[in-house]
C-alpha cells in the first residue's frame, strides 16, 4: 500500500516515522514544499537570540537520513496544487526541476500545517515585513539583524512575539510590542499577565497594548514605518508580523473537503477527514476541546506530534483514537515562565459552564532557601464535584512542574480534593511541603465544603456600599496604598481590636496575598461575624484585575512585605518540625 504524506515537521513526519515502524512493506512517500522536512519550528527565535547558537541543531532530519533510518521517500521543494480524489492521485509542482507531475496515492494524508497572519492592512505585504514559521523566515530575520540594525518592532504580544522580543533584546535592539488587546498572552486570563507587562517593561521593552497597526510605510529615514490606531508614528529597521496564525486548508477545500467553524479541516478520532482515504493532522485540522467537545485549532506541537501518530495507526489498521485537546501551553518570558491547561475563565464564561475559582502564591520553592519568588496560580474548578477545568501559573520557578502536574490531573478527571492529597516531590531547592499544587487544592475543598467564603477583585467596586472592607496588613502598607474606603486593622492586633469592626453588615477582608486575611477571616468568624470573606489572592491578584499600581522589585519581581514574608519563613521553618 502506498500512503502520501502531504507536509513534514512535526504531523507529516511523525505520521511516516510511525507508519514506517508498523508496516515494514509500506510505499511511504513525503511531499514538502519547502527545502526543510524536519526541523525545531519552537526553537526558532531562540536561535535568532542567540542562545541556541548552532543553526545546524534546528534541522532534526533531513531526506537523506530518513530514507537511511527508515526508508522513506523524502521530497523537499515539492509543492501539492491539487487533489484528484477520483483518480486517487495528486497533482504536484517540483521547484526542484521546474515541472509538474502527478503522484497515485492509497492513502493521503494532509499535513499542510499553518500560515502565518498578516493584518489587513496598507503595507503589511510589504517584502521587507517579516514573519517567523520556518527556516527561511529565521534566515532572512537574521540577515536583517546583521546589516548594522539597532531597532525592531513586534507586532503580536503572545507566543512567537514575546519570544523574538527577548531575542531581539538580547542582540540589543530598541524594541517596541504593539499588541491590540490591553494585555500580553491574551489566551491567558486577563489578571493573570498584569506581572509580565511589568517584568516585560523592566528589560526596556517599549509596550504598547490595546494598540493596533493601521498600516505600514517607508519613512524618509529609509526604515519602516507603522501608523498605530493610537496616532502615534514607530520606526524600526525590523517589522514582524506575530499576530497569529490561520489553518492552511485551501488544498482541502479546493478538493471538496469538508472544513469546520473553527477553519480546520474537520477529522474523527481516527485523523480521516470526510474524504475516503485522506486523513489529516496538525496544525490545519480540528479536533474536540477534551473537557467541552465543541472544535478547537490547537497550533501545539505536541498535539501535532500525536495526531500523526494516530494517522499512521489508522492506516495501519490499528484502533487508535485522538482524545481531545486540552491546550496546554508555556512559554519563556525574559527571566519569567507563563503556562496553562484547560480552560480559561473567558472561556468557561462564553460556553455556559459554572466554574469556581481560587488563586495561590506561594512561592516556587520553600522561601528561605535562595532564588524564589511568589507564584501567580489559579485553578478553575466544577462547583459540584470539584473536577478540575483549567489553570494557569506564571513565576520565576517551577512553573512548568505545576502546569504539567496540573495538566495530568485535569486530563485525569481529578479534582481539588485529589490535589489535597498529591504527594509531590519536595527538598528545599525545588518545591515546599506543602506544595502551590496542594495550596490550591486546600482552598478549592475548603471552598466547597463551605469551610471558607472568598471574595473575589471584580466585587468591587459595586460592593463598597454594602460591606465594610477590612485591610489586614500593616499601617506602612495601608499608607503606601489601600483599597478606597478600606479601614486598618492589622492581623495581629485584630483580636484586641475587634469591636472597631462593624457588625452590621458583611466584613471583606484583604491582604498582600492572602495569608494574613484569611487569619482575620478565622478571628471573625469564630467570634461571631456570620457574614465574612477574605479577598481569593489578596491584593496581588486585586492588582492584576484593576490594573493599579504593584510594588515590583529588580526584573519586575513582585515584592513581599515583610511582615508576610517573615511569616512565610516561619511557615518554612516548621515543615520540617
Amino acid at each position: 500500500m502506498k500512503t502520501v504524506i502531504v507536509g513534514g515537521v512535526a504531523a507529516g513526519a511523525s505520521t511516516a516515522a510511525r507508519l514506517r515502524r508498523l508496516d515494514e512493506s509500506a510505499e511511504i512517500v513525503v511531499l514538502e514544499r519547502d527545502q526543510y522536512v524536519s526541523f525545531a519550528n519552537c526553537g526558532l527565535p531562540y536561535h535568532i537570540g542567540g542562545e541556541i547558537p548552532d543553526r545546524n541543531s534546528l534541522l532534526l532530519q533531513t531526506p537523506e537520513s530518513l530514507a537511511a533510518s527508515l526508508a522513506l521517500d523524502v521530497r523537499i521543494g515539492q509543492e501539492v496544487v491539487r487533489i484528484d480524489r477520483d483518480a486517487k492521485e495528486v497533482e504536484v509542482r517540483d521547484h526542484v526541476q521546474d515541472r509538474t507531475y502527478r503522484e497515485a496515492y492509497d492513502k493521503l494524508v494532509l499535513c499542510p500545517g499553518a500560515v502565518p497572519l498578516r493584518p489587513p492592512i496598507p503595507g503589511a505585504d510589504d517584502p521587507r515585513v517579516d514573519v517567523l514559521r520556518n527556516i527561511p523566515d529565521m534566515d532572512r530575520i537574521i540577515a536583517r539583524l546583521d546589516e548594522d540594525t539597532s531597532s525592531a518592532v513586534v507586532v503580536g504580544g503572545s507566543y512567537i512575539g514575546l519570544e523574538l522580543t527577548e531575542a531581539f533584546r538580547s542582540r540589543g535592539l530598541r524594541t517596541v510590542v504593539v499588541e491590540r488587546s490591553e494585555r500580553l498572552m491574551p489566551w491567558l486570563d486577563p489578571e493573570m499577565t498584569r506581572i509580565l507587562d511589568y517584568h516585560v517593561r523592566t528589560h526596556d521593552v517599549d509596550l504598547r497594548l490595546g494598540t493596533s497597526a493601521n498600516s505600514v510605510r517607508e519613512a524618509p529615514s529609509g526604515k519602516l514605518a507603522l501608523d498605530l490606531s493610537d496616532g502615534t508614528t514607530v520606526e524600526a529597521d525590523v517589522v514582524v508580523m506575530a499576530a497569529g496564525v490561520r489553518a492552511n486548508v485551501d488544498l482541502a477545500r479546493e478538493a471538496g473537503i469538508e472544513i469546520g467553524p473553527r477553519g480546520g479541516i474537520v477529522v474523527d478520532a481516527h485523523m480521516r477527514t470526510s474524504a475516503p482515504d485522506i486523513l489529516a493532522a496538525g496544525d490545519a485540522v480540528e479536533t474536540p476541546n477534551f473537557l467541552t467537545g465543541e472544535p478547537v485549532l490547537s497550533m501545539l506541537a505536541s498535539p501535532a506530534n500525536r495526531q500523526g501518530r494516530i494517522a499512521a495507526d489508522t492506516i495501519a489498521g490499528r484502533d487508535s483514537g485522538y482524545r481531545g485537546t486540552q491546550g496546554t501551553a508555556v512559554v519563556k518570558v525574559f527571566d519569567m515562565t507563563a503556562g496553562g491547561t484547560g480552560l480559561t475563565e473567558t472561556e468557561l464564561r462564553a460556553a455556559g459552564i459554572d466554574y469556581r475559582k481560587v488563586y495561590d502564591h506561594h512561592n516556587g520553592h520553600a522561601a528561605y532557601y535562595p532564588g524564589t519568588a511568589p507564584l501567580f496560580l489559579k485553578v478553575l474548578f466544577a462547583p459540584a464535584d470539584g473536577k478540575l477545568l483549567g489553570a494557569q501559573v506564571l513565576g520565576w520557578d517551577g512553573v512548568d512542574k505545576r502546569i504539567d502536574v496540573l495538566a495530568v490531573a485535569l486530563r485525569a478527571g481529578m479534582t481539588v480534593y485529589d490535589l489535597e492529597h498529591l504527594e509531590l516531590a519536595y527538598a528545599p531547592p525545588y518545591g515546599s511541603a506543602k506544595d502551590p499544587v496542594n495550596m490550591v487544592g486546600f482552598l478549592g475543598a475548603n471552598l466547597l465544603r463551605g469551610d471558607i467564603d472568598l471574595w473575589y477583585p471584580e466585587d468591587y467596586p459595586d460592593c463598597a456600599d454594602r460591606v465594610t472592607i477590612l485591610d489586614t496588613r500593616t499601617q506602612a502598607e495601608y499608607d503606601a496604598w489601600h483599597i478606597p474606603g478600606a479601614i486598618l486593622v492589622p492581623y495581629t492586633e485584630l483580636r484586641r481590636r475587634l469591636d472597631e469592626v462593624p457588625r452590621d453588615k458583611p466584613v471583606y477582608t484583604y491582604c498582600r496575598s492572602g495569608f494574613r486575611s484569611y487569619i482575620a477571616y478565622c478571628v471573625l468568624k469564630q467570634n461571631g461575624w456570620d457574614d465574612v470573606a477574605f479577598l481569593a489572592g489578596g491584593m496581588m491578584t486585586y492588582h492584576g484585575y484593576h490594573r493599579t499600581p504593584l510594588e515590583v522589585g529588580k526584573g519586575g519581581m513582585p515584592v513581599v512585605a515583610h511582615a508576610e514574608g517573615d511569616m512565610a519563613r516561619r511557615a518554612g521553618a516548621l515543615e520540617h518540625v
